[in-house]
């Protein structure tokens, strides 16, 4: 589903430089959030600690690949989350959206 140009403001050019510091920071916190998430998952479905990393041989291929996706999964999600959370607290502060 496309945005709706009504829903987002467009956002300028500083508000994206701006934005830059307070983007990599956030992306920074979500992948150490991500992989503590993915654990606690593959630690609850598997009931083993870490997910397989794929040149473990004591895994099976379908193991590693789940491993794989659920990491994927979970790092998407996250990165998300905080990039619109942290674009949505940037915009507040400073009324400019920083994308687009």
């Amino acid at each position: 589903m496309a945005p709706q140009p009504h829903m987002q403001p467009k956002g300028n050019k500083a508000a994206k430089i701006l934005y830059r510091p307070i983007g990599l920071i956030g992306g920074l916190a979500g992948g150490v959030l991500a992989g503590k998430v993915t654990k606690l998952i593959w630690h609850r479905t598997a009931g083993e600690g870490d997910p397989p990393k794929s040149l473990e041989s004591e895994y099976s291929l379908k193991e590693v690949i789940a491993a794989a996706a659920l990491q994927a999964a979970v790092f998407a999600v996250v990165k998300t989350a905080i990039d619109r959370g942290g674009a949505r607290m940037f915009q507040r502060w400073t009324g400019e959206w920083p994308g687009d």
